[in-house]
């Protein structure tokens, strides 16, 4: 099976505190966002937080 071709998005590796893998998990299914998706929103915020901080 071959690898999937990302357009829009790019592929990266990290890992998970343990303790929220589960709240994770379950925030997807609840809302029906991908994980993606999420992180995307999460690291968007995030980014917003700091470039804040930074003037």
């Amino acid at each position: 099976m071959g690898e999937s071709v990302l357009v829009n998005r790019k592929r990266f590796v990290s890992s998970l505190a343990n303790e929220l893998v589960d709240p994770f998990d379950n925030l997807s299914k609840k809302t029906r966002i991908p994980k993606s998706r999420l992180l995307d929103i999460a690291i968007e915020d995030l980014l917003k937080k700091y470039e804040k901080k930074d003037g």
